[in-house]
């Protein structure tokens, strides 16, 4: 929370995320969520790519950030939105799409260039075989900003938000959301 205080960040659009590759990942989600609630009072959300993060995601979090999926991910987004829900009300859960985009005439290469490393590690190739997908195709090869367009169109009904981030990530972050 040091860093939000001292960048001044505007504190009524922030949404603070929380997410964990590591061993022992939901125990320490559900625990980040927890310290988030009690040291901030601010909205979190919590990073998902298999079926038991987005169900704790969203029991937990106010909302779930999809990351290396497509737009048939109708099942994860459902189980969050499900977990939203207790005792016949909605808890709101809000859902977003991480979208990596690469533009230019090398966007294919680069692309598939950072697939082929997020496919070495272990639980991301677990998660691309579970949904049954490349790496490759959880991201948007674009010429311009019509083909950006075109790859974003059919993530349009199935999340809430959709944030767009240049692949590959400069040093620093230059994400956008789009909602």
């Amino acid at each position: 929370m040091d860093g939000v205080k001292t960048t001044a960040l505007p504190l009524d659009r922030l949404l603070l995320g929380v997410g964990s590759p590591n061993p022992e990942a939901l125990k320490r989600v559900r625990a980040g969520i927890a310290e988030l609630r009690s040291s901030s009072r601010r909205a979190s959300s919590s990073a998902a790519l298999g079926p038991q993060m987005c169900r704790l995601a969203g029991e937990v979090a106010d909302g779930v950030r999809l990351r290396l999926a497509d737009a048939r991910v109708r099942a994860p987004v459902g189980r969050a939105r499900a977990r939203g829900r207790r005792g016949g009300a909605s808890l709101s859960r809000q859902v977003y799409a991480y979208l990596r985009v690469a533009l230019g005439p090398t966007a294919g290469e680069l692309l598939q260039q950072e697939a082929n490393r997020y496919a070495a590690v272990p639980a991301y190739a677990a998660n691309f075989t579970r949904m049954g997908l490349k790496p490759v195709e959880t991201a948007i090869a674009a010429q311009n900003r019509d083909d950006v367009q075109r790859g974003l169109a059919p993530w349009n009904g199935v999340v809430d938000h959709i944030i767009v981030a240049r692949s590959p990530p400069r040093t620093r972050s230059t994400s956008t959301s789009r909602s």
